[in-house]
């Protein structure tokens, strides 16, 4: 029996290579592909999980520099502000998911129902446009509204009298960080939960319709079953982006004066990283920040499985 087995595997071995022998001008145009992943994606982040553990030294270059062991993960940990840095990343993470999430659900169902065609374009486009701009341009529009001297802050003046620092008040960053973020992405997040809504058989409307079902229940039992398996898929992503809390925002929206409630694991790893040229510590933080989310996405796709028989993978 063991013979056999051997000889079949033998035999399978020796076809694959005759199909890569029959076809090698395919394999060859791949090369391009599997050495632009290599060069460019896959060793950049063997790489970095070499200076997360390394003392990098500038002048001495990634393989040149001294082993620490995890020296820098114990100097991050024992940093008497990060307990604060990561406590505000995952709350502002949360803040997103939350609010953040249903939002371009309920305004794709709101868009495909639309009747006229035409409305529906004229809309997504409208929508859409945010997402192009820069966070600079966010910053400045938002600078332009809630500043000492912009509309709303002008306009709260003169109706009751007194007026509100939103920018350098601690206790509207996140409000202000949250709401600028959902109106830049909730447009282009619609797009694949309308790819998701094509997909769902029209007969079930028509027979629902016949039933004398409304719009609330036809979304309830035909459309919001019909994305399930779309809504667990961007959830279990949204997951693994805990400790991603939008540096880039961040950075131009937070000063000092909001340090206590904006200060997120991004913008630790800039200052240590990029302004004391502190790498090998911003490398491993950053590091730690993947691995905890390729956990978390781990275990989300296992519970989703598990419990509600459709997951990522």
């Amino acid at each position: 029996m063991a013979k056999e087995v051997k000889r079949l595997n033998e035999a399978e071995s020796g076809g694959r290579w005759d199909g890569v022998k029959r076809h090698w001008f395919l394999y060859l145009m791949l090369l391009p592909a599997v050495v632009y992943f290599i060069v460019l994606r896959f060793y950049p982040m063997f790489l970095q999980m070499v200076l997360a553990f390394k003392d990098y030294q500038l002048m001495r270059g990634v393989w040149d520099s001294p082993w620490v062991g995890l020296d820098n993960f114990r100097h991050i940990f024992g940093q008497a502000d990060f307990g604060r840095v990561l406590r505000n990343t995952v709350e502002i993470s949360l803040l997103r998911l939350g609010f953040g999430f249903l939002p371009p659900l309920l305004l794709a169902i709101f868009l495909y129902d639309l009747s006229k065609g035409w409305l529906r374009k004229v809309s997504q486009t409208i929508l859409y446009i945010p997402h192009f701009f820069s966070w600079v341009v966010i910053y400045g529009i938002v600078f332009a509204l809630f500043s000492n001297s912009g509309f709303v802050s002008l306009l709260i003046e003169k109706i009751f009298g007194s007026d509100i620092d939103f920018l350098m008040g601690s206790e509207w960053f996140r409000p202000l960080l949250i709401g600028s973020g959902i109106w830049k992405e909730i447009g282009w997040s619609t797009i694949i939960y309308l790819a998701a809504l094509t997909a769902i058989d029209q007969t079930l409307y028509e027979a629902a319709k016949i039933d004398g079902a409304g719009p609330w229940k036809r979304t309830w039992h035909i459309t919001l079953p019909g994305m399930r398996s779309i809504v667990i898929f961007l959830l279990t992503l949204s997951l693994g982006n805990i400790l991603y809390a939008g540096g880039e925002q961040i950075l131009l929206f937070y000063s000092p004066a909001t340090y206590e409630v904006g200060d997120v694991i991004d913008t630790w790893i800039y200052r240590q990283g990029i302004s004391q040229l502190q790498y090998s510590l911003a490398t491993a933080a950053s590091l730690f920040q993947s691995l905890f989310g390729f956990l978390l996405v781990i275990g989300a796709n296992y519970v989703s499985k598990r419990y509600a028989q459709t997951g990522i993978w």
